[in-house]
């Protein structure tokens, strides 16, 4: 671990506040729950000028139901949603993403914005500054190579996020706010295929709410592989959402996690319109095969990855497709 540099922190008593002082200097960062910023700062992997705590505002730790949908402040802590019942009634997949979210205390204090926003990973840059010194550091900070593929022209670190898959396939939203106002877009804008940029946050911009629709017809889960059955990162994870009409899988989306710099959604128009079967989960794998860019990231080789996600793929939409019989 390395010794913090200096910062200076800001408490603002309002968004605008918040938005005002993130917008004063390109090196100033939001800062919640910081289970995902601290131990960056600890390895000298970021650098802020200032961290502006947001954790306090009461505007973004709202829960509130309105019109068939589901809004959820930013600021909220993981804890709280997991035992949110109506959560737990209308979105129990959700509900099984955030459990398996690290350990219970970092739960009690992860915030979901945070989650969403979370830092890429990669073997070669998630380590001590001394290592990756020795290394020559890397594209994604202060080197000029990327070592995971280094005739690339960007940087290829992983995004190992639970919870923004299945956001993603219940069709989820987000609300930005900042200095040009607020806009809404869904969560999969959010995200840019760029590891050392992979957000498509503004200066001056944070994530305030998230809205989820409810449709009682579609039925979703999510499923994970990791090192240890806590704590860890997903080396790999797939979200599915299915809507089934009689024997016709009406509509199917598929996200992935751990493979690349974003959750990654996989097209799964061409299943539509025909029943669920072995061809069917086979014609799934394929796309998921071309989808995804497994590389070595992490400490498991890309092999295993790709061909876990497939099963897990298949797996998980068998299942959802039997529930929803």
């Amino acid at each position: 671990m390395s010794l913090l540099n200096e910062f200076r922190f800001i408490r603002p008593e309002t968004t605008a506040q918040a938005v005002t002082a993130l917008a004063g200097s390109t090196d100033t960062r939001v800062l919640c729950g910081g289970t995902d910023l601290l131990p960056n700062l600890r390895r000298g992997l970021v650098s802020p000028g200032a961290l502006v705590d947001v954790s306090r505002l009461e505007s973004l730790q709202q829960i509130s139901w309105e019109d068939g949908r589901l809004t959820l402040g930013a600021a909220i802590t993981l804890e709280e949603l997991a035992n949110e019942p109506r959560l737990n009634r209308h979105f129990p997949a959700l509900v099984r993403a955030i459990l398996s979210v690290a350990g219970p205390s970092h739960r009690a204090a992860a915030s979901l914005g945070g989650n969403l926003c979370q830092d890429t990973r990669c073997i070669f840059y998630n380590q001590s500054d001394w290592w990756r010194r020795s290394n020559d550091y890397c594209l994604k900070f202060r080197g000029e190579l990327c070592h995971v593929m280094p005739k690339g022209d960007r940087c290829y670190a992983t995004y190992h996020g639970d919870i923004a898959p299945v956001l993603m396939a219940l069709g989820a939203e987000i609300d930005i706010i900042g200095p040009g106002g607020s806009r809404r877009l869904p969560l999969d804008g959010l995200y840019q295929e760029n590891g050392s940029h992979h957000l498509t946050l503004e200066p001056g911009e944070l994530v305030s709410t998230i809205i989820l629709p409810r449709d009682v017809q579609w039925h979703s889960g999510y499923e994970k592989v990791r090192v240890r059955d806590a704590i860890d990162f997903p080396l790999a994870g797939v979200a599915a959402a299915l809507r089934r009409e009689g024997d016709t899988l009406a509509q199917l989306r598929l996200v992935v996690t751990g493979t690349n710099s974003i959750p990654i959604r996989v097209d799964m128009s061409q299943l539509e319109g025909g029943p669920w079967s072995d061809e069917a989960a086979e014609e799934m794998a394929k796309a998921i095969r071309k989808a995804v860019n497994v590389l070595k990231t992490t400490v498991t080789g890309p092999k295993y990855r790709r061909r876990v996600v497939m099963a897990m793929a298949k797996r998980l939409v068998s299942q959802l497709w039997q529930q929803a019989a």
